[in-house]
């Protein structure tokens, strides 16, 4: 198949979501682990 080649440009951006996404669930994590944390201080 010739659109399965790999092109930079889309392993590129494929690699910016990746990133992205764990930029994402880092703070997702980093949120409920200060709401976790407010609920055990109190």
């Amino acid at each position: 198949m010739p659109g399965e080649t790999t092109n930079p440009v889309t392993e590129y951006r494929e690699q910016a979501v990746e990133s992205e996404r764990g930029a994402l669930v880092t703070v997702l994590l980093m949120v409920i682990l200060g709401v976790a944390g407010i609920f055990a201080v109190s």
